[in-house]
């Protein structure tokens, strides 16, 4: 593990009315600090990237907040991926001008798949994230849009490959299973979506203490994760979660 690409720890800002919100299994809401400030704070202390869902935009049917995409774009210097309310090629420019590095788009690939060949034929696959919300029933991980309240007849693994085909720069994938439950990330998914896919995964769903981020790394074979509620509310501090992962094998930067 100690060699090869860093492993990317990447806070999470789910933003609802201007506020950092955090849930369990994307329901029960409780309120988690200003977006800019948190941002600033993670950008400061060492967090590889950050991300920053709009998790009511697809639902109220509304454009992501640009307004805030900017404020913190201004206060980091750290990649920074956004999501929510994507629904056209225009929308992903205008967060690209708000200031964004990446786009994150789940509802949208999925009712219209060609906008990822769009995204990463215009501004490279690297701009292009697109995330999976799914959740385990009946032997088969299916996906959900619209913040995890509509279930769609996707399959995960069959859906993912046809994201890293029609051009993906990589793959958010969260469990709904694991969300806020804080008892570890869906490793044996991970592991099976990095043994078949070439392009990165980024896990998310599940981090309650530091064994749950190792174990993503290393059972679940995962390129970076992401977290929310632990970082949130300091019960994890990344400079803490970085050298404990580097004591166990995993290569951070520092």
């Amino acid at each position: 593990m100690g060699r090869g690409i860093a492993k990317r720890i990447i806070p999470c800002l789910d933003v609802k009315d201007g506020e950092t919100v955090k849930g369990t299994n994307f329901i029960n809401l409780r309120k988690a600090g200003d977006p800019v400030e948190l941002g600033k704070a993670y950008s400061a202390s060492g967090a590889d990237e950050l991300v920053f869902l709009d998790i009511t935009a697809s639902i109220e049917d509304r454009k992501t907040f640009k307004g805030i995409v900017t404020k913190i774009a201004k206060e980091i210097n750290i990649p920074f991926t956004v999501g929510g309310g994507i629904n056209s090629f225009k929308d992903v420019e205008e967060l690209l001008y708000a200031g964004a590095d990446k786009v994150s788009i789940n509802s949208a690939a999925i009712r219209t798949p060609h906008l990822i060949n769009e995204i990463a034929g215009k501004f490279g696959s690297q701009v292009c994230v697109c995330a999976i919300d799914a959740r385990f029933e009946n032997e088969e991980w299916y996906c959900y849009t619209k913040g995890g309240r509509e279930r769609t007849n996707r399959e995960l693994s069959e859906w993912a490959k046809e994201v890293e085909d029609r051009g993906a720069g990589e793959i958010l994938f969260t469990s709904m299973s694991h969300d806020g439950v804080r008892e570890g990330y869906a490793n044996q998914a991970l592991a099976m979506l990095a043994d078949k896919l070439s392009i990165p995964i980024i896990a998310s769903g599940g981090a309650g203490k530091l064994e749950h981020f190792k174990d993503a790394f290393i059972l679940g074979k995962a390129d970076a994760v992401l977290a929310a509620g632990v970082f949130h509310f300091g019960e994890i501090k990344i400079p803490n979660l970085k050298k404990y992962l580097s004591e166990n094998g995993v290569n951070v930067r520092l």
